[in-house]
């Protein structure tokens, strides 16, 4: 399925605009994400990622991410800080630590972070969700939204279909951060892949 045509099937069938729940990692995979969508949907951002083992870490992320939305100053974009609590990663991967980066253990993050999401924007009355996450090169866009579609049946919002990667979608990421000076990290926050990522820097 080409998930970018899929969105764009959603987005022209819409009549008015509608409010989307977008989950985010950070502010630079943010940044061409919104560029593309904010026109269509009022949107907050959740910023739920107990994925990130250290508190410093997760702090400045969501620093810069709520920096980057007082920048752009759009007044339908709005940040929400979701509860940090990395004990729910590590219980989810109990079993999977020694799994390589975009593994199972990544599937399983994945789909701890989207079923929040979607909770919250049930919850929350939110007509649409969906994550950053497909902007990367290194995510599974095919995982997420077959994680999102599943959830679509599951609670009442609907899922975005996305690969926001598409149309260039990662260069501009890039582009944006640059332009905005936006903290850029190289691993995605997990004491594994961070570790994971050490150990390749080590053997160059």
């Amino acid at each position: 399925m080409n998930y970018d045509l899929e969105m764009e099937k959603q987005i022209n069938h819409l009549n008015n605009k509608k409010t989307l729940l977008l989950h985010a990692c950070c502010a630079p995979c943010s940044s061409a994400v919104l560029e593309r969508i904010a026109e269509y949907f009022d949107i907050t951002i959740l910023y739920y990622n107990p994925n990130i083992t250290e508190k410093e870490e997760y702090e400045k992320r969501l620093q810069e991410l709520e920096k980057f939305v007082n920048e752009i100053n759009l007044d339908n974009i709005k940040v929400m800080p979701g509860r940090y609590q990395p004990e729910e990663f590590f219980e989810m991967s109990k079993g999977l630590e020694q799994e390589k980066e975009r593994g199972k253990r990544c599937y399983q993050c994945y789909k701890l972070r989207l079923e929040e999401t979607a909770k919250i924007a049930e919850q929350q009355n939110f007509d649409f969700f969906t994550t950053t996450l497909s902007i990367s090169p290194y995510k599974n866009s095919k995982w997420l939204n077959e994680i999102g579609a599943d959830l679509d049946k599951k609670y009442q919002s609907t899922y975005l279909y996305a690969d926001f990667k598409k149309k260039n979608g990662y260069k501009r990421s890039i582009e944006l951060s640059k332009q905005y000076n936006l903290y850029r990290q190289d691993y995605c926050g997990c004491i594994y892949s961070k570790k994971e990522k050490e150990l390749l820097h080590n053997k160059k």
